[in-house]
């Protein structure tokens, strides 16, 4: 091909790449009488096709899969936000809505709200679950009624999977834009990239000045580089052919290793960032235990990465995730292993990782000498030794530690 090829991934146009504060906009405004090619219907394609759609002259969109394009998440906030306004998609915050949000009450609540609301998803996952079934017809309901004026695409866009299957995308204005004169919704395959554009197997030929790559990322889990464990076995061949933890951050064969973002730890609905920082806390307790008990080293027992295997294996059949449809979440795309996601809710996964399984784990010890006890040192604190300590911290009402009732 000829013309400029960009991922959407590292998007780069010859336009203000170099300027780190360019707005996206700036860097196709001399697209107006470009032809563009979009490859791909995942989340990335549905944000891309309608913000390049007004800009250029016009739009292929290939697509090879189906997908579910959902109703915006938590709508109901973004409605209240827009005073009612039904047809509100993709709100705006207003400079009225960031001052109310400089109170710090009011923010707290709004964003207990939106998360509280976002985390009610999960039991749409799970198969048969009337949610689920509700979603699938509200959201063919939807759209449907947005490719009025092109009904046909729906027959090739609506799946007969279940509605999460694939990653799910609100994806304001795709459906809309797909309707416009200037795109062509292309559904056959790619034969081939030719010098000036692409042919698809029925031997139909489009020009191109822009191919747009929106076709997904490495989600493998393997390393761009060697990271070895014990024995001198290297973490991607231990990867193989599917990633095997323990909860998604730890792996047999590796001590002192913990990941965040890590194998099924991902989600297909809830808050993902509670995760993270909960995987990073139970890092920081994990350095912390080292450090208070003089261990040299703590390493996942194997026994355990294999119990936590049996559990995804015996979980991801009763949820939509482990449904025939191409997906990122899987090895193999369509029917291989769930990798990428955590059997259960986000709230689920914040709860197994709040209360740590020491005894799930070997442990070296820094001394020579075989005391568990050594590390107690001669009976003192910091706070005994230094001058002008705090010795009554536990005073302190943030340092208190009261346990949840279950």
């Amino acid at each position: 091909f000829q013309g400029k090829v960009i991922h959407s991934a590292q998007w780069e146009t010859g336009v203000g790449d170099s300027g780190a504060k360019t707005k996206w906009e700036d860097t196709v405004k001399n697209w107006g009488d470009k032809k563009i090619g979009v490859i791909g219907v995942g989340s990335s394609a549905i944000q891309i096709v309608p913000a390049l759609q007004p800009r250029v002259k016009a739009i292929s969109n290939f697509v090879r899969g189906k997908t579910w394009v959902s109703a915006s998440f938590v709508r109901e906030h973004l409605v209240s936000l827009a005073n009612g306004d039904e047809n509100v998609d993709n709100y705006t915050f207003t400079e009225k809505d960031k001052q109310k949000f400089k109170d710090k009450e009011y923010y707290r609540g709004f964003r207990r709200a939106l998360e509280s609301d976002l985390n009610g998803a999960h039991s749409a996952t799970l198969r048969g679950h009337p949610l689920q079934q509700g979603a699938r017809t509200i959201f063919e309901e939807i759209m449907k009624q947005k490719l009025s004026k092109k009904p046909w695409i729906a027959e090739h866009l609506i799946p007969d999977f279940s509605v999460a299957c694939r990653r799910l995308t609100p994806g304001p204005g795709y459906l809309e834009a797909l309707c416009e004169d200037n795109v062509d919704f292309v559904p056959e395959n790619i034969k081939r990239v030719t010098p000036t554009g692409i042919e698809t197997v029925d031997g139909k030929h489009r020009e191109m000045d822009v191919i747009v790559c929106a076709t997904g990322f490495d989600t493998s889990y393997r390393l761009p580089f060697a990271f070895i464990g014990r024995n001198g076995i290297d973490l991607n061949a231990k990867f193989d052919p599917h990633p095997r933890t323990y909860l998604g951050i730890a792996v047999d064969g590796f001590p002192n290793w913990f990941a965040a973002l890590g194998p099924n730890t991902g989600v297909g609905a809830g808050s993902l960032l509670i995760i993270i920082e909960r995987q990073v806390d139970y890092a920081v307790a994990a350095t912390l235990k080292l450090q208070r008990e003089r261990i040299k080293s703590i390493e996942v027992k194997k026994r355990a990465v294999d119990d936590f295997d049996a559990y995804l294996e015996s979980f991801f059949p009763t949820s939509v995730f482990g449904e025939k449809c191409r997906s990122w979440y899987k090895v193999g795309k369509e029917e291989g292993r769930v990798v990428s996601l955590w059997p259960g809710s986000s709230l689920h996964c914040v709860k197994a990782l709040e209360h740590t399984r020491w005894e799930d784990y070997d442990y070296e010890l820094l001394d020579s000498q075989n005391n568990r006890f050594f590390w107690l040192g001669d009976g003192n604190t910091m706070a005994d030794k230094v001058p002008g300590s705090d010795r009554a911290w536990y005073l302190d009402p943030k340092e208190i530690d009261i346990p949840e009732l279950q």
